[in-house]
């Protein structure tokens, strides 16, 4: 059973840190090779589980000194069909790197979390394209349904909400928040913005917001 997911605490008046960046932080700071960006690519190995460990404890450790929560999110941006498909994961394995990405997440909240700390889980999930440009885009009825799978997966398991990051276009994001109300997910929506306060797409962020809110009933 999800410890979270019908009561999220960060929607509590409290504090919550969330991670600063899996695969900018390995890539650009710890100078790992991610094909794709992939970080789930390094669930399939002991050594790379143990260079995602390391990098959420730095997190943990951060959140137990200050006495705030802390959300999880699993190493899965990448792990959806087109990414999975260009680093030769079908569909099964997509599916077991889903639920491995959760389980590690599990694993550290139940090794650290206090009272003062609660660790909330979040099945995290990345555009179909680019995260910084926009490319072919979707409806939101063809992102509902690409974006169906991973959902349903996470679903499964015990994480407590879905988070999608760096989403550069509305109807991407509508389709995704309706994959999840389908699958009974609590979800966030995190749109990616230029210095200009603009998406990508061009779209103005409160005109992108309003939009998703009043398609998806808020």
């Amino acid at each position: 059973m999800s410890e979270y997911r019908s009561h999220l605490p960060q929607l509590e008046d409290r504090l919550f840190l969330t991670d600063g960046g899996l695969a900018t932080t390995l890539v650009f700071h710890d100078g790992l090779d991610l094909p794709c960006f992939a970080a789930f690519d390094l669930l399939k190995e002991q050594t790379g589980v143990d260079i995602l460990r390391r990098y959420y404890d730095r997190y943990v450790a951060i959140a137990h000194t200050h006495g705030v929560g802390v959300v999880l999110e699993a190493p899965t941006w990448r792990a959806s069909p087109d990414w999975g498909d260009r680093l030769g994961y079908d569909a099964g394995a997509l599916a077991d790197a889903n639920r491995t990405g959760v389980g590690l997440m599990l694993e550290i909240r139940a090794a650290w979390e206090i009272p003062a700390t609660r660790m909330v889980i979040s099945g995290n999930l990345g555009p179909r394209g680019d995260g910084y440009r926009t490319g072919d885009c979707m409806t939101a009825a063809e992102a509902e349904s690409y974006h169906a799978t991973q959902i349903k997966t996470f679903a499964q398991t015990d994480a407590d909400l879905v988070s999608a990051l760096t989403i550069n276009y509305v109807d991407e994001a509508i389709g995704i928040v309706q994959a999840a109300r389908a699958a009974a997910m609590p979800v966030v929506i995190s749109f990616t913005v230029e210095t200009d306060g603009r998406l990508p797409s061009g779209e103005g962020l409160a005109d992108v917001i309003a939009r998703t809110d009043r398609e998806t009933d808020g």
